[in-house]
């Protein structure tokens, strides 16, 4: 165990994810605390970057352990704060973090890369009117969610196009822009990246109609196969898959690609998760254990690439 010094787990933040990112924060501060290492947890509660500056400084940390979800926690802000402030921090960097909270920007890096990703279009609050008729590309069901968001917060799948203004106006509560998606049929697969190698492939089941909020963190609702029964010419192409995604977006040290597999084996790269979730039910987590790597293994590791990082 390597001396990390005192070690700021950063949790909460001001966005809609703020209850998951408690949830993740005290399950890493209660590792550290087990391991005797000195942590302190440090909620934030604004963007303001003036106040969180202060706030953090005010601490004195050597490093950070960042454990907010959403906007600013995985988009860049807080990032450029610990920079500033020439503290290490776990994950990604400032401009990365952009790229991967950013679901159209990642899309177009995705396509640029050669992976495969589901059609779809971008539809801007601002210039949307509720009488306005869009018609994307690609046959129905479709996917609406906001742009910039996460845990499936503002997430709709629809049926038929009647129903496409109530889920704009779903996903318009958390953001200004939506993406309108092509429903991929097939296997909901996620895969973990931690420090440049692919973890064991997850399969997602939910009885539920979709991997909502409540799937994700409510217990009873979904099951987890790790490692996931795919064949092992299909579980390298997946996992290289999620590996050239991380890559396109310049990721660093940990993140996790969320893949439909669909059913002529074709992975689709639906997004990627700059700042997984570390709760009793995150998938990061699972993915390691199987891996043989424990939670506070997990932990210490992402500290340690931090410093690494810087």
């Amino acid at each position: 165990m390597k001396d990390f010094g005192r070690i700021g787990v950063l949790m909460g933040g001001p966005s809609a994810e703020r209850p998951v990112s408690l949830r993740s924060a005290k399950a890493v501060c209660d590792s550290f605390q087990a391991l005797g290492l000195d942590v302190v947890g440090i909620d934030v509660t604004t963007d303001d970057s003036a106040v969180n500056t202060a706030l953090i400084r005010s601490h004195g940390i050597d490093c950070a352990f960042i454990a907010l979800h959403g906007r600013y926690g995985e988009d860049g802000q807080i990032q450029q704060v610990l920079e500033d402030l020439h503290v290490p921090y776990t994950g990604s960097g400032v401009e990365a973090s952009k790229r991967a909270m950013d679901k159209a920007v990642s899309q177009a890096l995705f396509i640029g890369s050669g992976l495969a990703v589901p059609g779809y279009i971008i539809v801007d609050k601002d210039g949307y009117k509720l009488s306005d008729d869009i018609t994307p590309p690609f046959a129905l069901p479709w996917v609406v969610k906001p742009v910039r968001q996460g845990s499936s917060i503002g997430l709709s799948i629809i049926d038929n196009a009647a129903q496409l203004q109530e889920a704009l106006r779903l996903a318009f509560e958390t953001d200004d822009k939506a993406l309108v998606q092509q429903y991929i049929p097939g296997r909901e697969l996620t895969v973990a990246i931690l420090d440049e190698e692919p973890l064991p492939i997850v399969e997602i089941v939910t009885t539920r109609k979709f991997y909502d909020y409540e799937a994700k963190y409510q217990r009873g609702f979904t099951n987890y196969i790790v490692p996931a029964q795919i064949d092992a010419t299909t579980a390298g192409i997946v996992r290289k898959t999620a590996l050239d995604a991380h890559r396109s977006l310049g990721c660093f040290g940990c993140s996790r690609v969320d893949i439909i597999l669909s059913k002529d084996n074709v992975p689709y790269v639906l997004e990627l998760n700059n700042i997984p979730g570390l709760t009793q039910t995150s998938l990061l987590p699972k993915a390691a254990l199987c891996a043989g790597i424990g939670f506070s293994q997990l932990c210490v590791r992402m500290l340690s690439l931090a410093y690494e990082k810087k």
